[in-house]
């Protein structure tokens, strides 16, 4: 059968262009690549995206460069990677926030959280942990909840800022058990940290690097982790999850993205790499060091962990109150 032109004409171009993707995968990288971070140097997404991507250029033979696109809770640097070629060679490298937290407090986003990205790789979590005051007389999760319920509104804790995972953490813990403590918020665990030490506040939900130093010197008592299962940084700790509120998961994770439509055989290999990276035993090491624990999984598994994530935050911004504006 006589195939008409204009259709073997355009099965010609979808094969040419299938082809293209293909070679264009095999040689992948050939050039720098990008890796955006929506926030300021120094914060958990930055190390990761530094520490992996140095692995990355190494494996590679290829620049892999570290961009910080701070503003609006990721809200530029996803602005910025709306403009750029689903190619691969611009990827991001983020906590849950941008996913899951964003658009329940903004009214509109400039992106769909969804449709505008390609997942790529579930990298790492970090758990975070809560921390008390050492005068409060408590030795355990179930002591620290008796006691705020026995004097309501007596105590506080602090957070990075409204709408951070540490403020969600709490809010999301205090709903569940009816708890009263007064919220203080801070500009990053920078401040609230230093705060709970000199006794501003009660408590603080913070990653292990914060707390380790003052937690030796007696200066922190640290009672449970807000991840789903113990952390490896301390397994002795119990999670809050095991404790009190079954199923309560808010261990912020940490993984690489890009534009929508980056062709599948790039997302395998970026995702296969990057898994290689985190599970290197010296890599493994210095990242346990850092307060991360090294994940690895793939796309199907990080668009998951966001829609798990986005049903947990939904729940938690509105036990929060936080008005969108």
């Amino acid at each position: 059968m006589k195939i008409p032109f204009r259709i073997a004409a355009a099965l010609a171009l979808a094969l040419g262009f299938t082809a293209a993707h293909a070679q264009g995968a095999a040689d992948y990288p050939s050039r720098a690549v990008t890796l955006v971070v929506p926030y300021s140097p120094g914060g958990l997404p930055d190390t990761v995206a530094r520490v992996v991507g140095q692995k990355l250029s190494e494996k590679w033979g290829q620049p892999v460069v570290v961009e910080n696109r701070p503003g609006s809770n990721g809200v530029v640097a996803a602005a910025y990677l709306a403009t750029k070629a689903p190619d691969g060679y611009t990827l991001l490298v983020t906590d849950n926030t941008m996913f899951s937290v964003n658009p329940f407090i903004y009214k509109k986003l400039p992106y769909d959280p969804v449709k505008d990205f390609t997942f790529i790789s579930l990298t790492a979590r970090a758990p975070l942990f809560l921390a008390v005051h050492p005068t409060l007389p408590v030795s355990s999760f179930e002591d620290f909840v008796k006691l705020v319920k026995a004097s309501p509104g007596k105590y506080s804790y602090g957070s990075s800022g409204v709408g951070s995972i540490h403020h969600l953490t709490t809010e999301a813990m205090k709903s569940a058990l009816g708890l009263d403590l007064l919220h203080v918020p801070f500009k990053g665990t920078g401040q609230s940290v230093p705060a709970l030490v000199s006794n501003q506040v009660s408590a603080v939900f913070s990653a292990m690097p914060s707390l380790a130093g003052f937690a030796q010197q007696g200066k922190v008592k640290l009672l449970a982790v807000n991840s789903a299962k113990r952390s490896p940084l301390a397994p002795e700790l119990p999670t809050i999850a095991e404790l009190a509120i079954p199923g309560f998961d808010f261990a912020p994770t940490i993984g690489f993205s890009g534009p929508a439509g980056i062709p599948q055989a790039i997302v395998a290999k970026v995702a296969a790499d990057v898994a290689a990276i985190v599970h290197d035993p010296a890599l493994k090491d210095r990242m346990d060091k850092l307060g991360i624990e090294p994940v690895g999984l793939g796309s199907q598994a990080y668009a998951e962990q966001m829609a798990r994530d986005s049903a947990r935050m939904e729940k938690a911004v509105k036990a929060a109150d936080i008005k969108a504006d």
